[in-house]
């Protein structure tokens, strides 16, 4: 089977924090990469969810904050300062 060169551009950081965890349980990092390829080509699919975990995202709230923004437009809201949460 003939072998072909795929290169991708990454963060610096990630880069070595990738190559450290495949080192961390005895793979190479083509050897990961292979690994994803050949999941992809198997599944059909990313092997792994992806979505926006955060809330403030979802459909729901844009609409919500698209609702509010044109009522301050519109004169009919009240602008407030910003409350500070310090327990977290």
């Amino acid at each position: 089977m003939a072998l072909s060169t795929l290169t991708s551009r990454v963060d610096e950081t990630d880069k070595t924090l990738f190559t450290s965890f495949c080192e961390s349980v005895g793979l190479t990092t083509s050897a990961a990469i292979n690994m994803f390829v050949k999941a992809v080509n198997r599944e059909h699919r990313i092997p792994f969810e992806i979505k926006v975990d955060d809330p403030f995202y979802s459909t729901s709230n844009q609409l919500h904050l698209m609702k509010s923004i044109q009522q301050l437009k519109d004169g009919k809201g009240t602008v407030h300062d910003l409350i500070e949460d310090y327990d977290e």
